[in-house]
């Protein structure tokens, strides 16, 4: 019997709720969306986590539980209310000048509750697993541009393709060029002096890892177990916080 309790997928969903529930209580998003539907719809989401926590169920009958399914119709309500496709074009756009980094990190954080909803069943799917990185994704990208942090030159940022979409990555790894092909842990939204990374790349011994090996999007094959550490102590310490 697996302990869903204890499970890092379902934690970290939770996690990821509150998370946005913060961010859209406190923020500022301009443009026309139903703010409190878009509020009390993820606050319905309490009961069928508490469900899934003390479910117990394992292989098919988690992944297609009605509590998964539930989460996953209440998202698909709670984009409607945050505007419906583009949304953050939206939001963005309606943002004025000076609060456009604080608009920018907003977006991520909401964006990251929505992946992580959307793909839980697809995690659950790889069977009862007991490690930090079964909570998030791990997707292989693409670094399409690179340029200098205009206020670190210790860092770099990023602009990665994921095959269906691009995210913003900063990095450490002063090397990192255009056509790498890396693994990005798709962690909680970091801004790095009003910079925001929506993901991590996995790297070893100071430097990332530059030809991983997948179709872009999909999971990395192949990669140092060594890569993910950094990852898991990020998924415990999100967890903790």
């Amino acid at each position: 019997m697996w302990d869903t309790s204890k499970d890092y997928r379902i934690l970290i969903a939770i996690k990821a709720k509150e998370l946005y529930l913060r961010t859209i209580e406190v923020g500022s998003f301009r443009g026309h969306w139903n703010k409190k539907m878009a509020i009390d719809t993820c606050k319905t989401m309490d009961s069928d986590f508490q469900s899934l926590l003390y479910s117990y169920l394992e292989g098919d009958a988690l992944v297609n539980s009605e509590d998964v399914e539930s989460l996953v119709e209440k998202t698909e309500k709670i984009v409607e209310y945050l505007g419906g496709e583009g949304w953050n074009k939206v939001f963005l756009d309606s943002a004025p000048k000076e609060d456009r980094e604080k608009t920018i990190e907003n977006i991520a954080k909401v964006k990251f509750f929505l992946d992580i909803i959307f793909g839980l069943k697809q995690r659950l799917a790889l069977g009862p697993i007991n490690d930090p990185i079964i909570g998030i994704d791990i997707k292989v990208g693409e670094v399409m541009s690179v340029t200098k942090h205009p206020k670190a030159d210790s860092l770099m940022i990023c602009n990665v393709n994921l095959g269906k979409k691009a995210i913003t990555v900063v990095t450490n790894d002063l090397n990192v060029k255009e056509g790498n092909d890396v693994g990005v842990s798709m962690l909680p939204p970091q801004t790095f002096m009003d910079i925001t990374s929506e993901g991590m790349f996995l790297g070893m011994n100071g430097s990332i890892l530059k030809d991983v090996k997948a179709e872009l999007g999909q999971m990395p094959k192949g990669i140092p177990m060594e890569s993910l550490n950094e990852t898991r102590n990020l998924i415990e310490n999100f967890l903790k916080d």
